[in-house]
């Protein structure tokens, strides 16, 4: 007889409480040196978390501060200065250069029926010495706090600060709008305006800056009417309410808000910073005609590198205007600027270009190409969605990031003046590392693995040539959580499962099994197909698997030939075979697991989201027999009926092999293609119960999707269910909804496994 798993509701909410309260390490700042009485020299690293909390439903901030002292080559001690406390209302924060001052970007509830307000903060050692209310000045709108756009950035004077916010709207009026007569104004009046009533004074931030550069933006602009309704852009998933972003500079000392203007009418602004010697400001401008697609998870987007000279009043292109670029880091001589940079339209994420631009000799180099394929002891590639927000080391040469390297992924060190990288993990423990900041080469970074929470390391940074002797110690520890076993396996497709054109690639999968328990010698197993297509697992924290591994099930988490970490190629071998190719590389896997490995082939289930969800439907459909359940989050089903309606269109064309064109209409026989390719196409022969978990607000794969699987399963008499998530887009991240979904996933994988 199996060994069977019949936990009840309240075990598996306690297991999910327990597990759920882990938290993630998201940012980290360095201090500036301090001396001791006896010579000695430290720090502080100010750290930020955070963690759901189910009793609020919501996520929440806390910050935990350390002492780390050192000798320049090494680290002599280190250790916590306190206890954590949370952090209520910062929408962004940025110490200045020198450490002296910060800036906060605050939220403030409105009182009564008062909207939400934004306040702009500049603290000292000591106290608030600035708090300015944005929202009252109304020169802009709300100011953009997300990492796409969004920068809190220091002028190098400490004198300024550079933010990023939507554009003013004009207020619209109706045709029929009801005016109140005017009121006359006596000369008294006139000449004697109350003092409080004075605005706050609104000037360039430079004495002689160019004219209409930077402007207050606050004059009254004429109330346009009969257009309460105009349709205005957005972004798309997770920045709908970014439209018309502009580039606003405070001057702390004049109390002025200023708004940058000449930027092209066509281009959006973002991820900004200073120039060298503050005489400009140097930015990202995507391009937003003839409309607006997607931006999230999207690096291929047309844009390029710019820089608006205060003083003369131009606006210079420094990069290609013919690819896709995003985070620029300048060097601290201020001599260099590297960005990431990609080919745009084709995959949404890709093997990315290192690329460098010299301030002085504006010549632009290639520090790092695409690299084709990924070699064991040679460098993967780039693939990370951004550089840290500081990865210059102290000798202005050499910069650190993080990539995937097929399965995991590790922090490398790169010399831009010879394109060499050294990996800093590679005799590391195995697993998911990420820099979070690098300043006078002391080096900040997170790792976990599939069964530890997130840690939090340090290291100082070797001399040029010893990279390699990098010491990490670990400053805040995160013990294991029992009873899960992971490892990361390589399968090669069979030869007649072999791209014509990109032969010879493989995939990883990471299996992770319980360890303990009545089910641990044979559990069930959950497939879990990731998203994308073109991302990756990494052998990393993550919540669902690990809990569902304490629960008794295996995990399976596939990534199947097209994932990043492995190589352009593989990248690239998978547009045009989306249904096939990804399809079977999850089959041939299940199987040659369920071969190779103690597992019960009578109760194997799907759990996947998006292109992890329509791989799912697709699996269901074509190998009905292999799967008993099947959970699906926001799933493509039916990529014809998608691309109409969508962020994304041109991801619907791409991955089934065709090119995209903002001005082309499909034809009968690609629209036939997109449902070939579509999991719809199988629905006649699924035989599983499919649980839906759609969120309202989705823009990426819009809810129609799911809602349309839903009915045609229903209409065969197929065991489904439907959960719909108000005020949750596509990620189904809100604390509740994450909840709640754990709780749905697990309860229907014990029904209809019989476990």
């Amino acid at each position: 007889r199996v060994p069977q798993v019949q936990p009840r509701v309240e075990e598996l909410s306690e297991l999910y409480r327990e597990l759920s309260q882990h938290p993630g390490l998201s940012t980290a700042c360095l201090g500036p040196d301090l001396t001791t009485q006896y010579g000695g020299k430290y720090c502080s690293l100010y750290t930020e978390w955070s963690q759901r909390d189910l009793a609020r439903a919501e996520n929440i901030k806390f910050c935990r501060q350390y002492l780390i002292f050192h000798d320049g080559a090494s680290i002599v001690y280190s250790g916590p200065a306190g206890t954590c406390s949370e952090i209520k209302d910062e929408l962004l924060s940025r110490e200045s250069p020198s450490g002296a001052l910060k800036a906060v970007l605050r939220k403030v509830p409105g009182k009564d029926k008062e909207k939400e307000k934004q306040f702009l903060e500049v603290w000292d050692q000591n106290r608030k010495v600035k708090s300015i209310d944005l929202t009252a000045l109304d020169k802009h709108g709300s100011v953009y706090e997300d990492d796409q756009f969004g920068c809190l950035a220091w002028s190098h004077s400490e004198t300024h600060l550079l933010y990023v916010a939507e554009k003013k709207r004009p207020k619209a009026e109706s045709f029929f709008q009801s005016k109140a007569p005017e009121l006359s104004t006596s000369d008294e009046d006139t000449a004697h305006p109350k003092k409080e009533d004075a605005p706050l004074k609104v000037g360039p931030p430079h004495p002689g800056s160019g004219g209409g550069w930077l402007c207050g933006c606050g004059a009254d602009e004429a109330v346009p009417q009969g257009e309460q309704f105009v349709h205005h852009e957005d972004w798309g998933e997770t920045l709908s309410t970014r439209s018309v972003p502009v580039l606003c500079v405070l001057d702390i000392e004049g109390n002025s808000i200023s708004v940058l203007e000449g930027i092209p009418q066509h281009l959006s602004p973002g991820q900004a910073f200073w120039s060298p010697e503050d005489t400009g400001v140097v930015f990202v401008g995507w391009w937003h005609e003839p409309f607006r697609l997607g931006l999230r998870h999207c690096t291929n987007r047309r844009s390029a590198l710019f820089y608006v000279d205060l003083t003369g009043g131009s606006c210079e292109l420094l990069s290609e205007d013919t690819r896709a670029v995003w985070s620029p880091r300048l060097s601290p001589d201020g001599c260099r600027i590297v960005y990431l940079e990609s080919n745009v339209l084709g995959p949404h994420q890709q093997c990315s270009r290192l690329r460098m631009y010299d301030w002085y000799t504006k010549h632009t180099s290639t520090v790092l190409e695409v690299v084709p394929r990924q070699a064991w002891g040679a460098f993967p590639g780039i693939y990370c969605g951004a550089l840290p927000g500081m990865c210059w080391a102290a000798d202005s040469r050499r910069i650190l990031l993080d990539t995937a390297q097929r399965s995991q992924q590790d922090v490398f060190v790169v010399d831009t003046a010879t394109g060499t990288t050294t990996s800093l993990t590679a005799d590391s423990p195995q697993g998911s590392w990420s820099v979070l900041t690098i300043d006078r080469d002391l080096l900040v970074a997170r790792f976990s693995t599939p069964s530890c929470p997130p840690m939090l390391k340090v290291a100082v940074l070797p001399a040029a040539g010893h990279e390699a002797q990098t010491q990490w110690i670990c400053l805040q520890d995160s013990p294991p959580v029992p009873g899960i076993s992971w490892g990361i396996r390589t399968l090669q497709p069979p030869p007649e499962q072999e791209h014509p054109q990109y032969g010879g690639l493989d995939f990883d999968a990471i299996l992770m099994r319980p360890s303990e328990g009545p089910t641990a010698q044979k559990p069930p197993l959950v497939v879990m197909p990731h998203g994308g297509p073109h991302s990756v697992f990494t052998a990393g924290w993550m919540l669902y698997p690990a809990a569902l591994c304490r629960v008794g099930f295996a995990v399976l988490l596939v990534n199947y030939r097209g994932s990043l970490g492995f190589g352009q190629d593989s990248v690239a071998s998978l547009p045009g075979n989306v249904g096939t190719q990804d399809v079977r590389d999850v089959q041939f896997c299940v199987e040659r697991v369920l071969q190779e490995e103690t597992l019960d082939a009578s109760r194997v289930a799907l759990v996947g989201g998006s292109h992890g969800g329509f791989l799912a439907c697709h699996l269901i459909g074509q190998f009905p027999d292999t799967y008993h359940a099947c959970v699906v989050r926001n799933p493509v089903v039916n990529i014809a009926s998608m691309v109409g309606t969508t962020d994304i269109p041109d991801w619907c064309l791409t991955e089934i092999g065709l090119s995209y064109k903002p001005d082309a209409l499909p034809d009968p026989a690609q629209w036939t293609e997109m449902l070939h390719k579509s999991p719809m196409r199988y629905v006649d022969q699924v035989r599983a119960p499919v649980l839906l978990m759609l969120g309202e607000d989705d823009r990426r794969v819009p809810p129609k999707q799911g809602l349309e699987y839903f009915r045609a399963l229903k209409a065969r008499g197929m065991p489904t269910r439907l959960l719909w998530y108000p005020g949750n887009n596509h990620a189904l991240a809100g604390v509740e909804a994450e909840a709640d979904g754990f709780m749905n996933i697990v309860l229907w994988l014990l029904k209809h496994l019989q476990c």
